[in-house]
């Protein structure tokens, strides 16, 4: 683990913290049945404010090779997600008018889940990701990975081997990279003249506004504003033409960036965002402080609430085995007096155990065979195709508890 001094996003040496959630493990190092009970390997999880640029960030930044390059979490587990990032890939064909000849480049590409639709409309696709397994199958399956971090090394190799990038796209990882100038450096390499560079990455506006604290953890280095990521990226020679609201993640901001020298002018879609975020305040710290209140209410009431359950001596589950739903777990301290097992349809994850909270991960076959009384979902962005396909464990009375962003028990029997 290393620790900045400086704010990654304006260089600017202003940081302020502002919430805590302890000590916790990664949360993607689920353990084999062997490891349980050995030392776990565990850092601060800990939020910051930027006062010059309001970048919201970790500074404790753990080595990337230890967070990505075993990586167990894919995509394509999640029909939720094959359908948006279809969508994702129908609008970027239309707008940049896109053909055969042109060439696709992803930053975190993970199982080619993006660059499959392209490559089903014939255009050349390329994948960047260090989780080598992930990459291998990737390649195997006819979506060509480089298994390696993005870098202007990787870049200039890129654009020797196949040209330069029409659109470079970037989704749910750019917020996962400290050193942004050597991503970008590499993005301006690879990127035609005429090229767009779109980011797609969890908003803060939404994750303040939910109370979306669950989705800090080690591999989301940055939460940003659409008036953080213009500040980066003018700095770097970019500059962000549109803007773009998603339902993704709870919430995600898909940005349209280029060179500076190419002049598209920033949107009126830009303007209206950053007089939002003005607005709503989100360059005072009043804001965040009344976030972290919010935070500790949830874990008081979430806590409470499952406690009655037990005390009852009612059986709890839980569904869906996310990142986010392990950094809910730890803050918690929720463990296996609570939850008897979590399920989750990745078989990437099924017969490992959670990080910090040693919960068995199973295949949904252990529902029907010990079912359980409440079902908590973890994997909360999620949780109406949940509760649709388990329609048959409510009808048998069976309740499920949503914790964020106030915990809520559904019951959905007809």
């Amino acid at each position: 683990m290393t620790r900045n001094v400086e704010c990654r996003g304006c260089r600017g040496s202003s940081l302020v913290r502002i919430f805590s959630l302890g000590v916790q493990p990664p949360a993607n190092a689920f353990l084999r049945q062997a490891d349980v009970g050995k030392p776990e390997l565990a850092f601060p999880l800990d939020l910051y404010f930027c006062r010059d640029c309001a970048l919201v960030q970790l500074r404790d930044i753990v080595s990337p090779e230890l967070l990505f390059k075993n990586y167990v979490y894919v995509s394509s587990t999640s029909p939720a997600f094959a359908a948006h990032f279809q969508s994702f890939a129908d609008g970027v064909i239309r707008r940049l008018a896109l053909g055969p000849s042109s060439l696709v480049v992803d930053i975190g590409s993970n199982d080619g889940i993006l660059l499959k639709p392209f490559l089903e409309r014939s255009m050349r696709v390329l994948g960047v990701d260090p989780a080598e397994k992930i990459a291998a199958e990737a390649s195997a399956a006819g979506i060509e990975t480089v298994p390696r971090f993005f870098t202007p090394e990787v870049a200039r190799d890129i654009a020797a081997r196949h040209g330069r990038a029409a659109p470079i796209t970037a989704t749910n990882v750019f917020a996962h990279v400290n050193d942004l100038d050597e991503l970008v450096a590499g993005v301006k390499i690879l990127l035609a003249d005429d090229g767009v560079f779109i980011i797609e990455a969890a908003y803060l506006v939404d994750f303040l506004e939910k109370n979306l604290f669950d989705t800090v953890y080690h591999e989301h280095l940055s939460y940003f504003s659409v008036s953080s990521l213009q500040a980066l990226l003018e700095r770097l020679g970019m500059e962000i033409f549109d803007v773009e609201k998603t339902d993704s993640h709870g919430g995600s901001l898909r940005v349209f960036a280029a060179r500076r020298e190419a002049a598209r002018g920033a949107g009126e879609a830009v303007r209206g965002f950053i007089a939002d975020e003005r607005a709503r305040g989100l360059d005072t710290r009043e804001v965040y402080e009344n976030f972290t209140q919010r935070v500790e209410q949830n874990k008081k009431e979430l806590t409470a609430l499952l406690k009655k359950i037990k005390t009852e001596g009612r059986t709890i589950a839980g569904y869906g085995a996310p990142a986010k739903g392990n950094t809910l777990l730890n803050y918690c301290g929720i463990g296996i007096e609570t939850l008897d097992y979590i399920v989750d349809d990745s078989e990437w994850k099924q017969g490992l155990y959670t990080p910090g909270a040693h919960i068995p991960v199973v295949s949904a076959a252990h529902l029907s065979e010990k079912k359980p009384d409440y079902i908590l979902i973890l994997a909360w962005n999620f949780a109406d195709s949940i509760m649709q396909k388990l329609e048959w464990f409510s009808r048998a009375g069976g309740a499920f508890i949503i914790p964020v962003p106030a915990p809520r028990v559904i019951l959905t029997r007809k």
